[in-house]
């Protein structure tokens, strides 16, 4: 019988611990189909720190580094700038990256370190319990906002890929979603794009994933996917916020 799919083989034969819906799994498939098509698994090094990812080192056929909350960035730029021909990449969630390790991945963009950062944003802190994120959006209902986000009183949603896009050092920035096909299609498409420009020696990459947490939301995965598009989509759009690649290819 002809096979018309099969796992990658930059994942591992583990059943995951992430709840029904959660879209980690398809944004792991995404990154793993990326190193095996770039061939770069067996010289790859993945950073996890604390969070929904926390067991990211079960799933990937690479070589995996734990990091304390939202240290990552401070990982990896040790990993890539001792083995500099290693490819080097994060894969953090919105609550480790931008509040917790906000200073981490600034400066980390700021240097123009030449790694590689998954971004998840699911507005919400997913493995402790719900509470309110740096992206959490106003009027959304948390575990510590539960009369919704106040602006008054809890401030503004984050803009992460707009903010790292302003730093010199950056060199790709992208948000992509998971939320249907398509989109599935696309940031896999900006994934290997990233990794590519690692390869090819260039600065600092961050894929920012928009994706869906029906648990903490308290919503069905469908309407998790619902809400993604018609309400998280509308507070973080989609789009490239920086590429010099193009700014280079085009003089």
């Amino acid at each position: 019988m002809e096979s018309i799919y099969k796992r990658s083989a930059g994942l591992t034969d583990v059943a995951t611990h992430y709840c029904p819906g959660c879209t980690h799994g398809i944004v792991h498939k995404l990154v793993a189909e990326t190193l095996e098509e770039l061939g770069v698994i067996g010289d790859t090094v993945g950073v996890a720190p604390v969070g929904c990812a926390v067991l990211a080192y079960k799933y990937f056929n690479a070589d995996m580094h734990e990091a304390s909350h939202g240290r990552a960035p401070a990982v990896a730029t040790g990993i890539k700038r001792v083995l500099p021909d290693k490819v080097v990449f994060t894969y953090q969630g919105d609550g480790d990256l931008a509040s917790i390790g906000a200073a981490e991945i600034v400066h980390a963009a700021a240097r123009g370190e030449k790694f590689v950062t998954i971004f998840i944003n699911n507005t919400t802190y997913g493995m402790t319990g719900g509470q309110m994120a740096p992206t959490t959006l106003i009027n959304q209902k948390t575990t510590t906002s539960q009369d919704g986000r106040n602006p008054e009183i809890q401030g503004y949603p984050v803009h992460m890929s707009e903010m790292l896009a302003t730093l010199t050092g950056s060199y790709y920035i992208e948000r992509c979603s998971v939320h249907d096909p398509v989109s599935i299609r696309k940031t896999k498409k900006a994934i290997k794009k990233a990794f590519q420009l690692q390869l090819e020696g260039k600065g600092f990459s961050m894929i920012e994933i928009l994706s869906t947490c029906p648990t903490n939301w308290g919503k069905t995965p469908a309407d998790s996917l619902e809400w993604l598009k018609d309400g998280v989509m509308n507070v973080f759009p989609l789009g490239v916020f920086k590429d010099k690649s193009e700014v280079e290819k085009n003089g």
